[in-house]
């Protein structure tokens, strides 16, 4: 393990134990994040290195007189630009916000963070508003993907995911409204979770969907997002890892399964023979109902009618302003009248109703978390219809979760020399804690050290 990709756990083990300090890795930390800042990256949008310097010298104070609120005191982390920040402008990577007042009190995420000790390094770049898989953003510069420049880091929590991948933090504060904390830690190699929405408050946040947005983690582990999550939603999470021998998966080709890159598939597959081969049970299943989301969704869906109620003024003040692409998305809500939001509703939950019994024989719901690897930079900014096609196809699974109002998290699994590829690990609501430590085991397991 390098000093980049050590975990929350192993931080707060050398901190507890004297071998660094919270100055040392804050220092660390933004020295990198200055670096690539000056190479032409853009997973930043803001650094706070002066305020974490003094948040770090006071939690080195702290630990020195016996002060430590948790694992994530003086532990470096990165805020995507949406959280709200007490005396800074949360401006979601839009011009459009740019001169907003600044926040009057941290948003109800970020003050557990600071309560629980962690130091807040700065806000992460993303696409515009959350309002993409693909992260491109036209007006801070688009992050790249950290092991290749060519593609896409991808969206919407772009610059979160880079923070950690390139150790720039130990973990990123990011939001998922059809995918965005997945779809990024699935391309970057990292590990994310996707909480169910309500468990995380979202007080203090620019929103896209009210109906679909949910805070959470990217980092480095299932432990790392196990411990970040705690703090975040306030419950304790088990560090147990279940025997996979005799526990049951289920998989569907429906939906999720069609048109998977042949990289992903073949990553997704050995996966699935490496659970079989630990003793448990994978088993496909039928959810034909999935394949009516195109046509639910086919006015825009919950997002673009939830977007609009909360962009309308600002897009009739500073529509010239917004990344015309995101701006685009956003209008299709405005052609949806009430009768048609309420259906949109009716259908969500009669999906639900569906997925609790198609789901109840199994443990945990197995899929790509994004069908195809990261792709490529250029031809998404040079053509309107690859980028939206291309978008629609990096939501397509992971938004399935957000609708269902489920859980998931994303872990690599990929082999050493390929493209990330992210393994969905997905459950209903309230199934967090379950899906954590059944991902405790699969991560295990896929990385060579599985208990027997």
């Amino acid at each position: 393990m390098t000093q980049l990709t050590k975990t929350i756990r192993d931080l707060a083990a050398d901190l507890a134990a004297g071998r660094t300090s919270s100055v040392a890795l804050t220092e660390q930390m933004l020295a990198r994040a200055e670096a690539h800042r000056a190479q032409g990256g853009h997973a930043y949008v803001g650094l706070d290195g002066e305020q974490a310097l003094m948040e770090a010298r006071a939690s080195d104070a702290a630990r020195a007189a016996g002060l430590v609120p948790s694992p994530l005191a003086g532990i470096p982390l990165s805020i995507k630009d949406l959280f709200d920040v007490k005396g800074q402008v949360s401006s979601a990577a839009s011009l459009a916000l740019a001169e907003a007042p600044p926040a009057v009190a941290d948003a109800g995420a970020v003050a557990r963070l600071r309560a629980a000790g962690a130091i807040l390094l700065g806000r992460t770049n993303m696409s515009e508003f959350a309002f993409s898989g693909l992260g491109l953003n036209p007006h801070y510069g688009t992050p790249r993907h950290p092991h290749d420049g060519a593609r896409v880091a991808g969206g919407s929590t772009s610059g979160g995911a880079v923070t950690v991948a390139l150790g720039m933090a130990a973990g990123a504060l990011g939001t998922d409204t059809g995918g965005s904390i997945r779809i990024p830690s699935a391309f970057c190699g990292l590990t994310g979770f996707k909480p169910t929405a309500a468990a995380v408050s979202l007080a203090g946040t620019v929103p896209l969907s009210r109906s679909l947005d949910s805070a959470g983690p990217i980092a480095h582990s299932v432990d790392c997002c196990a411990i970040l999550h705690a703090v975040l939603s306030g419950h304790a999470i088990a560090a147990h890892a279940p025997a996979l021998k005799g526990l049951r998966f289920g998989f569907t080709l429906d939906y999720v399964g069609a048109n998977v890159e042949p990289q992903v598939q073949q990553a997704y597959a050995r996966a699935l023979d490496e659970l079989r081969a630990a003793g448990a049970q994978v088993e496909q299943f039928d959810f034909p109902e999935l394949l009516e989301l195109p046509t639910i969704n086919g006015g825009g869906g919950l997002v673009a009618a939830e977007a609009w109620h909360w962009h309308r003024a600002l897009l009739d003040e500073k529509g010239a302003q917004y990344d015309q692409r995101v701006a685009a998305r956003i209008r299709r809500g405005q052609q949806q009248g009430a009768a048609d939001y309420i259906d949109l509703l009716d259908a969500r939950a009669r999906l639900i109703g569906v997925a609790r019994r198609r789901l109840a024989p199994f443990d945990a719901w197995l899929m790509p978390s994004v069908a195809i690897v990261a792709p490529e930079v250029a031809p998404l900014e040079a053509d309107d219809a690859t980028f939206f096609a291309t978008n629609g196809l990096v939501l397509r699974n992971a938004s399935v979760i957000n609708f269902l109002d489920g859980c998931a998290l994303s872990l690599p699994c990929h082999a050493d020399g390929e493209l990330p590829v992210g393994l969905g690990i997905c459950g209903l609501a309230g199934a967090d804690d379950t899906v954590l430590q059944i991902g405790r085991a699969v991560e295990a397991l896929l990385r060579g050290n599985a208990k027997e």
